[in-house]
């Protein structure tokens, strides 16, 4: 399999060596890895320049954008600005940050998930964070879900759900357009990946009302957006993000933004949740 991998990397010279350098010993190398600069300030780029000439299949850009990180926005628009410059001649396509270490034999595992079951669109591993000394599991997310650090997808799969969204949310709404156009999700727990940095470390302040903009703008409704929202507040141990995510849902109501899906996507993505919610109840 011809496996394309795409970073977007912003002021990550403490990782992206450690991450280039896990890559760089594959049992199933990658056909290219372009790294997307994207306004770093660190030594970043040198660090990207000499792998570039070490590897032939390692590559880079330099772009610039706000400084602000914020979730989905930056992160998607520098993976477009790499996705240029690529051709389409891979069969699996891959969104990696850039402060992972990936145990050796992640591109083969995931490649022949792929190669076993064709109804697969999307596969992965797991993060482990740093605790105490020690590599304990990510616990931000449902075991069942891909997380946004290390997404890969099948080149059909990619095309049906039109590519990946610049907006928070970006890495809930493709597995759910996955499902919807007949994809299953392969999430291998036994495939653990070490997530130097925790998710949403360097978030910018202007962070906190996004998540309810992703939960309006994916037309959950104000019902599941509540429930979701409680959720995801309860799990960060974070009980007032919930009136933070409320708010983003509401404002983003009140100004008609934008939705990331049709209406027809969106009564699916209502009726799959609520179906979801009465599984675990039930």
């Amino acid at each position: 399999m011809e496996i394309y991998i795409i970073i977007p990397a912003h002021n990550e010279a403490a990782f992206i060596g450690k991450t280039l350098q896990s890559l760089t010993k594959q049992t199933l190398l990658p056909k290219k890895i372009m790294v997307v600069n994207d306004h770093s300030t660190d030594n970043t780029e040198n660090i990207l320049k000499a792998f570039a000439e070490k590897y032939s299949f390692i590559d880079y850009i330099n772009i610039s954008s706000s400084e602000e990180h914020l979730p989905g926005s930056k992160v998607i628009n520098a993976f477009h600005k790499g996705l240029e410059k690529l051709d389409d001649n891979y069969d699996v396509l891959c969104k990696f940050d850039a402060d992972l270490i990936f145990p050796n034999n992640y591109l083969a595992h995931i490649s022949k998930a792929f190669l076993e079951n064709p109804k697969i669109g999307m596969a992965g591993g797991v993060c482990l964070i740093p605790h105490k000394n020690e590599w304990k599991l990510e616990s931000l997310t449902n075991k069942d879900h891909l997380r946004g650090a290390l997404k890969a997808y099948t080149k059909e799969c990619f095309d049906k759900i039109n590519g990946l969204k610049n907006v928070m949310g970006w890495d809930t709404v493709d597995e759910l357009l996955a499902k919807y156009h007949g994809f299953e999700i392969n999430v291998s727990s036994d495939l653990q990946v070490k997530h130097l940095r925790p998710t949403g470390k360097t978030y910018h302040a202007k962070a906190r009302y996004k998540q309810g903009e992703a939960f309006y703008k994916m037309r959950y409704g104000f019902s599941i957006t509540c429930i979701a929202a409680l959720k995801l507040a309860l799990k960060k141990q974070q009980p007032r993000l919930f009136i933070d995510y409320i708010k983003g849902f509401l404002i983003s109501k009140k100004n008609n933004l934008p939705f990331m899906v049709s209406p027809e996507e969106g009564k699916w993505i209502r009726a799959y949740r609520w179906k979801k919610m009465k599984q675990k109840l039930f």
